[in-house]
């Protein structure tokens, strides 16, 4: 007898052997049990999922002779028949290979005789998707009204295809995807029976490589008896499928959670050797970053169905959450920009440097992994390079505009006096940060410095007597951003910090000579707070001096907006009496005038002059100048000045000249407010 293959020997034959689908298998159980049938059925689901075995099934259950019922006898000549696939009133139609209409047609002509054998005549047509549209037509009647011995089972991989008459006329039962533990252990209950060796981690590989597909799960399986001459074992499953092992998978990941990036080359090395498929080498380590991340919010899910739950979960408790989201989210760009790589090698190099180089650790760090290895003599140089480098100067700020009211200081004759008083035995301390104050200096070193009284006071002393003929005045905010320029030329020590802090608090609070105590004291200094710029206050114009001048300055006062503010804008004023105002709106911005306009511009006026005010307004051509004719007049001068100043700019002509070019005159603006 001829070998036959394990996906037609292992089909199953009734409801309780079919794997998996418990949600279909549940409907037609309680249908069948109850003899509630319905006339047409469609299954819908992927390749290799049941749907053509369920029909079959539904075809026996139907048709036994015992009787319908959700158990067939599988004894009665009917069970065998079909199970054989030689059953006469069961037809099975390729839809795919017969799509004419005549086909269809051909077909519909023996539905209304009854059946020969059973009980009835099932119309079984896979892949009805494929049929045409007038095929579908010619089955409508039919499917919505067929004899009573007649039951059409319907099944198809794309639903999306069936016309919507056709779906509803059957019932639709959607077939779900194999998952890998039940493929596994329908694996193993077909291996043992047939009395075959296999590893578990092989099945595994076989269910991830069927997609959710349990014909596909057999036909691999097949060829990996094949391949491996009687035995299913992991090696030669991983060769015949392509994948890499998954030990080697499980490595790499764990180069990537220690940082090291020489590591991660090495791996790349060895892998390449096996020539693997690149693409399935990111999705496997996607597959084990996903059940890291679980394994680290729930150690309990995690399964040890690939015998690698223990490894996993140290492996989780070594990384971050922040490094697995990181390595998962740069896996699945770099599977989309592996086929952009010029090679794929090096696509999936740089997306491995990628996840260390982005990794959340800090950019040293990140530096110091991709270089591979430690340069020597980092560790031991690293304190002694903090204590003799000086930090680098920050960029010196504009200073502020010279306010005449603010005390100002001769910085020249400051620095002087630092430098006086500044002893250059002591060490050498960093530049004083020119936005946050100098720090306290520590108990200890104040016992140890003393400041000589009679040297500051000379230098104080020093600085009031001499008046230079030209002396630059910086008012005390600008002080501050100063300070770095001040800083180099001190010398570091506590005694000039002292000393400076001493003369400014001095001139500060005192605005005199600085009180200068025998003992340095740490002295903290406060910036000087700046007095927000008040905007300027219009005057509120009176009714009686309201005219044709002041209608203007008025109107821009008044808190109107939208139309009613476009309309305003454009409204003559002709006279006021006895709380009246006579405006005259420009014909042509009438058109969305109505009477709420009016009222709204009363009421704003009213509020302005806090009296009431009646607004009587008449639409006809201005004379003249409106609120929105004053706007657009200042717009104009304000541009035409700016266009002056730009024309009248010497150096700019000096670029003109020299490189021959021209002012483009629409792109100059004006720079302040804009008018409202």
């Amino acid at each position: 007898m001829s070998y036959q293959v394990l996906a037609r020997k292992w089909r199953s034959r009734s409801f309780q052997e079919l794997v998996g689908q418990s949600h279909v298998l549940q409907a037609l159980v309680n249908a069948l049990d109850q003899n509630r049938l319905h006339h047409a059925y469609l299954f819908t689901g992927t390749r290799g999922v049941g749907k053509t075995t369920i029909a079959r099934i539904l075809a026996k259950c139907l048709n036994c002779e015992i009787g319908v019922s959700s158990t067939p006898c599988s004894q009665c000549s009917a069970c065998h028949e079909i199970d054989e696939g030689r059953f006469i009133d069961l037809i099975e139609v390729d839809a795919a290979s017969r799509t004419k209409v005549e086909d269809t047609r051909e077909l519909l002509d023996n539905v209304q005789y009854a059946p020969t054998r059973g009980r009835f005549k099932v119309y079984l047509i896979d892949e009805v998707h494929m049929l045409s549209t007038h095929s579908f037509n010619a089955l409508l009647k039919t499917l919505e009204e067929p004899p009573p011995h007649v039951k059409f089972l319907l099944a198809t991989t794309d639903p999306q295809k069936l016309p919507v008459t056709i779906l509803s006329r059957c019932l639709q039962f959607c077939l779900k995807n194999m998952t890998p533990d039940l493929i596994v252990g329908h694996l193993e209950n077909i291996l043992t029976q047939e009395q075959l060796v296999y590893d578990s981690a092989a099945l595994w590989q076989l269910a991830r490589a069927a997609d959710g597909s349990m014909r596909d799960a057999l036909s691999l399986t097949d060829q990996a008896i094949a391949f491996g001459n009687g035995k299913v074992a992991e090696a030669e499953v991983s060769a015949m499928l392509g994948t890499i092992d998954q030990r080697q998978v499980l490595r790499m990941v764990q180069a990537l959670a220690t940082g090291h990036a020489a590591t991660v080359l090495a791996a790349i090395s060895h892998l390449a050797e096996h020539a693997p498929d690149y693409r399935m080498v990111l999705d496997d380590m996607l597959t084990v970053l996903h059940r890291v991340a679980i394994a680290q919010v729930v150690p309990e899910a995690i399964d040890n169905s690939q015998g690698d739950r223990e490894f996993l979960v140290e492996l989780a408790s070594s990384m971050t959450a922040e490094d697995v989201q990181l390595f998962y989210q740069v896996g699945l760009v770099g599977k989309k920009d592996l086929p952009l790589a010029p090679e794929p090698r090096s696509g999936f190099e740089m997306a491995l440097l990628r996840m260390l180089a982005f990794r959340p650790d800090g950019a040293p760090a990140s530096t110091s992994m991709l270089k591979g290895s430690t340069p020597s003599g980092a560790t031991s140089g690293e304190d002694e390079l903090s204590d003799s480098s000086e930090p680098e100067p920050e960029p010196e700020p504009e200073p502020e505009p010279v306010v005449q009211s603010s005390p100002v200081i001769d910085l020249s004759k400051t620095i002087s006096v630092v430098e006086s008083i500044s002893s250059p035995q002591e060490p050498e301390t960093p530049a004083i940060d020119s936005f946050e104050p100098p720090a306290p200096i520590p108990d200890m070193a104040m016992k140890q410095d003393k400041v000589e009284p009679t040297v500051i006071e000379k230098s104080v002393s020093h600085v009031q007597s001499e008046q230079p003929p030209h002396l630059t005045e910086v008012p005390l905010d600008a002080y501050d951003s100063m300070m770095p320029d001040v800083a180099p030329v001190m010398d570091g020590s506590e005694q000039a910090s002292t000393g400076l802090a001493s003369v400014y608090d001095g001139v500060v609070e005192g605005g005199g000579t600085p009180a200068v105590e025998s003992k340095a004291k740490p002295e903290v200094l406060t910036p000087v707070k700046r007095i927000p710029e008040m905007p300027p206050v219009e005057e509120r114009v009176l009714l009686p001096d309201l005219n044709q001048k002041t209608w203007v300055m008025v109107f821009r006062g008044l808190p109107v907006g939208g139309v009613t503010g476009t309309l305003g804008s454009h409204c003559e004023f002709l006279g006021s009496q006895n709380g009246e105002l006579q405006l005259r709106l420009d014909t042509q911005t009438s058109t969305l005038y109505n009477d709420s306009h009016r009222q709204r511009i009363e009421k704003s006026l009213s509020d302005y002059f806090q009296q009431p005010i009646n607004v009587l307004l008449d639409i006809a051509p201005v004379s003249s100048e409106t609120p929105a004719a004053w706007r657009m007049r200042k717009i104009s001068e304000r541009l035409q000045e700016a266009k002056d100043s730009i024309y009248s700019d010497v150096e700019l002509q000096v670029l003109i000249n020299e490189f021959s070019g021209m002012v483009l005159d629409d792109s100059i603006q004006p720079i302040g407010n804009i008018i409202k």
